[in-house]
Formats: C-alpha cells, sequence, structure tokens
C-alpha cells in the first residue's frame, strides 16, 4: 500500500462517524420524544463501551488476514476461526501498513454495529443493561464473525465477499436487534387485542436528517472497507464505490416512497428514510463488485423489502422495533449479501453460506448471551420507568423540559 493510498483510506476512515451520528438521529427520532436524551446518550456510552471492549480483545480476536489466528486441520486443509493476536493491542505496529487502518475501521464499526439494537430497544431498554451487551457484542460476537470475514477466517477462505461491512456490521447488528425486540417484549401500550397500535416518531425531522449524515458516513466507509478487504485500488474503482452507494440509496428512498404512497395515499417520510439506510446497507455488500444499473436494481429492492417487512414484523411477528432496525440492517442486508452473488463477482454458494452463518449461528449466539444476561440483569425498565419517560426515569431530565412531552390520558394511567 502507497502512503497517499493509506491517507486516502485513513480519510475515509475518518468519515465513518457520520454514519454513527446519522443512526443515533434516525433511533432519537423514531422514538417517544421522552425518551429522546436517554437514545442519545445511550449511543454516546455504547460507542464508548465497544471501543473499550475491541481494545481489550475484539482485534486480537478480529485479527485481520495474515495476522495472527488459531486454524482447525480438517480434510488437510488449515480454516481460521479465530485471531490470536494480543490483548489490549500489545506489539500493535503503529505504522503505515495496513493493521492501523484496519483496527481504526473496526473500532467505529463494532461501535456502529452496536448502536443497531438501540432502534429496536427503543423507550424500554435500560441504559446500564444496554452497555452490558455491548460489552459481550464487541467484546466477542462481532469480532468472531469478523475475523471469519476481514480477518482471513474461513468464510473468507470460501470466497464471501463483504465490501462495506453490510454481514459483518448490518446483519450481526441487525439480528441482535432481533434478539433485543424478542427478549424486551413490545412497548407498553403498543397492542391491544392483538392488534398493533401506531406510535409514530416524534421528530421526523431529526430522521431525515440523520439520513443525510448516514450518507457522508457510508461513502467513507463503502471506500475503505473496498479498498482494505477487496484490493480495489485508487481510481476509478473509488468513484464506483461512491457512485454505487449513492445509486442504492437514492433508488431505496424512491422505492419506499412510491410503495408507501400507493398503499397510504401520501409518502410516509419516517418509512422512506428507513428505505434510504436500507439501500445503504445493501450497497455495503455490493459497492466494489456490480455495475451502477445492478445497484440502483439492488437499492429498489431493499427499498422494497424495509416498506413491507417494518409491517409485516409489527403485525404478523408482533415485534415492536421503533427504528426498524430488523428490517433496515437485517434483512436488507442479507438481500444485499445475496445480491453481490447474484449480480456482482462474489459466489453464490459463498455468499449463501454467509447468509446460513448469520441465521445458524450469529443470531443463537445473540440471543443466547442477551437471554442469559436477561435472567441475570433484566434489560427492560421498570413499568414506571417507561410510564414516566426514559430521560426522567434514567436520567433525571427530559430532552426537551420546555415542553409537554407527556399525553394527560397516559399519566393517567
Amino acid at each position: 500500500m502507497t502512503e497517499a493510498t493509506w491517507v486516502l483510506v485513513l480519510l475515509c476512515i475518518l468519515l465513518t462517524p457520520f454514519a454513527a451520528a446519522g443512526l443515533a438521529l434516525i433511533n432519537a427520532g423514531l422514538g417517544r420524544s421522552r425518551s429522546a436524551a436517554h437514545t442519545m446518550l445511550a449511543s454516546l456510552c455504547v460507542i464508548g463501551v465497544a471501543a473499550l471492549a475491541y481494545l481489550t480483545c475484539g482485534f486480537a480476536w478480529q485479527s485481520f488476514s495474515g495476522g495472527a489466528a488459531h486454524a482447525l486441520l480438517i480434510a488437510g486443509k488449515p480454516w481460521s476461526w479465530i485471531g490470536a493476536g494480543p490483548l489490549f493491542l500489545r506489539r500493535m505496529s503503529w505504522d503505515t501498513s495496513p493493521a492501523p487502518l484496519i483496527l481504526l475501521l473496526g473500532m467505529f464499526s463494532v461501535g456502529l454495529s452496536a448502536m443497531i439494537p438501540l432502534g429496536a430497544g427503543s423507550d424500554r431498554w435500560r441504559l446500564s443493561a444496554s452497555l452490558l451487551s455491548t460489552a459481550l457484542f464487541a467484546g466477542f460476537t462481532y469480532p468472531l464473525f469478523a475475523h471469519w470475514v476481514w480477518g482471513g477466517g474461513w468464510l473468507r477462505q470460501i470466497g464471501f465477499l463483504d465490501t462495506g461491512g453490510a454481514a459483518v456490521i448490518h446483519v450481526s447488528g441487525g439480528l441482535t436487534a432481533l434478539a433485543i425486540a424478542w427478549i424486551l417484549g413490545p412497548r407498553r401500550g403498543k397492542y391491544s387485542d392483538g392488534m398493533p397500535a401506531a406510535i409514530p416518531g416524534h421528530n421526523g425531522i431529526l430522521v431525515l436528517f440523520g439520513g443525510l449524515l448516514a450518507l457522508v458516513g457510508w461513502l467513507g466507509l463503502n471506500v475503505a472497507g473496498a479498498v482494505l478487504f477487496n484490493g480495489v485500488t485508487p481510481g476509478g474503482g473509488i468513484v464506483l464505490v461512491a457512485v454505487n452507494t449513492l445509486l442504492a440509496s437514492g433508488a431505496a428512498c424512491l422505492t419506499t416512497a412510491a410503495i408507501t404512497r400507493s398503499r397510504y395515499g401520501r409518502p410516509d417520510a419516517s418509512l422512506c428514510a428507513n428505505g434510504w439506510v436500507g439501500g445503504l446497507v445493501a450497497s455495503s455488500a455490493i459497492a466494489s463488485l456490480v455495475n451502477p444499473l445492478a445497484a440502483a436494481l439492488i437499492g429498489v429492492v431493499a427499498g422494497a423489502i424495509v416498506a413491507l417487512s417494518v409491517e409485516m414484523l409489527d403485525l404478523r411477528l408482533a415485534l415492536d422495533d421503533p427504528g426498524g432496525a430488523i428490517s433496515v440492517h437485517g434483512l436488507a442486508g442479507i438481500w444485499g449479501i445475496l445480491a453481490a452473488g447474484i449480480f456482482g463477482s462474489g459466489d453464490w454458494l459463498a455468499q449463501t453460506a454467509g447468509v446460513a452463518t448469520l441465521l445458524g449461528f450469529v443470531f443463537p449466539l445473540s440471543y443466547g448471551i442477551n437471554w442469559t444476561l436477561n435472567r441475570f440483569y433484566p434489560q427492560r425498565v421498570a413499568p414506571d420507568g417507561e410510564r414516566q419517560g426514559m430521560d426522567l426515569h434514567e436520567l433525571g431530565a427530559g430532552a426537551y423540559p420546555e415542553f409537554v412531552t407527556h399525553h394527560e390520558d397516559f399519566l393517567s394511567r
């Protein structure tokens, strides 16, 4: 890697916090007003805990291609399954090799992935419980799967491709969000006689602005991932990544707008923002692997998946996911992974094996870890806390103290 390429990748990595900022605003805007400050603080704290866990053991277990790793010998061939680097970043070479860049990208990526479940647990997930869950996710679940994909592990060995983290960051985070939503149960008042009640987000402007911020972060994330993990060289390949990222997100947003207008008479702003992010998520798998027309088509399908699955999960499966994390990051990410094999240079069987691993290993692992944690340290806030609002109950002050954020009918219950 030349020094110019190293600097370019570093600059792209430094854009990725915009994706985290966008996601935090989306989660806050789609939740209730009396939990807005709690959601934003949880986002900051989750990023901090994830970085510390990644420092402690996460990067050691993720490692990087060519780094130290443990392997199993099967049929005479070694299959790498977990990194074997030193804990606490000891003996890390702070030079212009790819290793420091992979570390920095991983530290931002694990924080972004750990933020995804906050959207599913909005308005009822205790701050301390979310941080404990994050420590376990960032210290073990994330780096284990990241090693398999980005660290030269067995999935990479069979040809699995993930340009910017659709699998590593988004589907792993989305499946953890599914586990959290399942364990916590729906918000108080969400279901009555089996039918879901609409609980709209409190601030659509935050949601839409968060989508714009996310685009900036995704451009950096996809470009950095394409160079570090897929061998894209500076020049036209990087431009293709940026073009495909924008096309996928824009096509997804427009598709969601068309579907919601057809179904409800008017476009739904919050669903359109989620569709936009769903397109970004899908682009993370395919940005350097397909042509622009295919990227736009993949975005169209991602937007349709988000628009239709949010309602299905809510109505058919009684999964209360205020931020749409399961649909946006889980389902759209899975589609992007498969699309890399259908439309791009990825191997179809390898991409399918990656999805099967996520569904058959990562989700049960995430669910088991959080279920066990919930048995010893309940993750859901007490009923009085949910009634009062997470801001007042856990922080002692609301995000909007000059406005009334509780309806009288809610307080009278």
